[in-house]
């Protein structure tokens, strides 16, 4: 039985152009769907098992990925985005509409990750954006209800996908919140 990861992945992972300029992220609304425009490729995608990220009908996983906060432009039907959770480190815009998360934006300025949002480049209108390439918060899957005895196969799956699956983020990115708590504490 194979196990479904997330509709853009389930059928092999698909390598980005190299090339990728950019493009407009779109919601699953039927009329007048949120737009979203996006300047360059997106970088850090991945697979993410963590309850807070959107993810499509009958996907395990979300895909995410990141891109400088100026490159982000509200394109049309902005009023239709409102802030999931106002609590929440990031600040996930949906459509009111469909539910679809358009983009996560981190406004503590003290966060290692402040100046990058959060974006689910499977929206994007035109293709080539960079590949996903590991998988995070794998374990987390089972708080939205996967059985633990499920997971051997989840693992073995995103491996097989070539997504290494981690229970936080990657190594680089831990280095990267690592390194910018030593500089904030030499500070």
């Amino acid at each position: 039985m194979t196990v479904h990861i997330h509709p853009s992945v389930d059928n092999g992972v698909k390598q980005g152009s190299g090339s990728f300029a950019g493009g407009t992220l779109v919601c699953k609304c039927a009329s007048k769907p949120v737009k979203v425009g996006i300047k360059g490729d997106v970088a850090h995608n991945h697979a993410c098992g963590c309850t807070k990220c959107w993810k499509p009908s009958g996907a395990i996983f979300s895909v995410v990925a990141v891109v400088p906060r100026e490159n982000v432009t509200v394109l049309e039907n902005g009023d239709k985005l409102k802030i999931v959770d106002a609590a929440a480190v990031i600040q996930r815009h949906a459509c009111t509409g469909c539910g679809t998360h358009m983009y996560g934006r981190i406004e503590n300025k003290g966060h290692p990750f402040y100046g990058l949002d959060f974006i689910h480049p499977e929206l994007f209108q035109e293709s080539g954006s960079a590949a996903p390439g590991f998988a995070a918060f794998v374990s987390s899957v089972i708080e939205s209800g996967v059985k633990p005895a499920d997971m051997a196969g989840i693992r073995s799956r995103l491996k097989e996908l070539g997504l290494e699956p981690y229970d936080c983020l990657s190594p680089p990115l831990m280095d990267a919140i690592a390194t910018h708590v030593a500089k904030s504490k030499a500070a």
